[in-house]
């Protein structure tokens, strides 16, 4: 509470980062901050959830192996895991279709991590996607795999067609626009989904720090939009944008 790792209970409530504590790294000075301590239990709340996943998903195939039939239907727990799975491979299916299976995995780690990250909120976290810090290398790493398509699946007479268009390839005028114009794909896509994580954190902090002991139920239903609806549509429009990129270079998958 001390560092503004949580968002509830007090006027001294921020929606800052903020230094936990600092070691010496090769003679420099290095912070643990609030989004460091945030982040990691969010990824201990995605481990503990893999793990008991992994482990439901073999014992069911080790019964099922066996030809043991003690249960009809699926346990609860094997159920939401089969669901999540099931809407995410669907979604990808939908924006990539063929090249769909290759991103299964990339798409879904995302999504389900900035998902949590994003409500984590409603845990009285302060979400790691409101740190740029955290947002910009999830970018990065989507418009490298753009980058990586493009020369897959182009040609490199092709990509610098794209570069000169609207204008013929001998006319390179508009290439450094071009150029500017992808680069900012990846500074795009981090500033929206850090913009929106950040406004929702910093309008919850000034709630909780404005109205101190009064804010104590009623806040519950602005956790409910800006944790849990705008941290869904904001995970959903990261990953379907990713898709977007990465389908539009593919093309029609030939390679050259």
């Amino acid at each position: 509470m001390e560092h503004g790792i949580l968002l509830s209970g007090g006027s001294d409530v921020d929606f800052m980062i903020h230094g936990v504590f600092k070691y010496s790294f090769f003679g420099h000075e290095v912070w643990i901050t609030t989004t460091h301590v945030c982040l990691f239990l969010v990824i201990l709340i995605l481990c503990g959830f893999s793990v008991a996943a992994g482990r439901c998903m073999r014992k069911a195939a080790a019964r099922a192996a066996s030809g043991e039939v003690s249960d009809e239907t699926p346990g609860g727990f094997q159920n939401v895991v089969e669901l999540i799975v099931e809407k995410l491979d669907n979604m990808v299916d939908t924006s990539m279709e063929k090249f769909a299976p290759g991103y299964y995995n990339y798409i879904g780690t995302v999504f389900i991590f900035i998902l949590v990250s994003n409500i984590s909120g409603l845990l009285g976290l302060r979400p790691p996607t409101a740190d740029y810090g955290v947002t910009l290398p999830l970018a990065l790493v989507t418009f490298l795999l753009i980058r990586v398509n493009k020369w897959r699946y182009q040609k490199p007479l092709t990509i610098w067609e794209d570069y000169c268009s609207p204008l013929p390839k001998w006319l390179p005028i508009w290439v450094p626009i071009n150029i500017i114009s992808n680069l900012a794909v990846p500074v795009s896509l981090s500033l929206r989904l850090f913009a929106n994580v950040l406004s929702g954190t910093a309008m919850m902090a000034l709630v909780y720090g404005l109205l101190g002991v009064f804010a104590s139920i009623w806040p519950a239903a602005l956790h409910v939009y800006f944790d849990l609806f705008s941290g869904a549509i904001q995970t959903y429009v990261f990953c379907m944008l990713t898709m977007t990129y990465i389908s539009n270079e593919i093309g029609d998958g030939v390679r050259h």
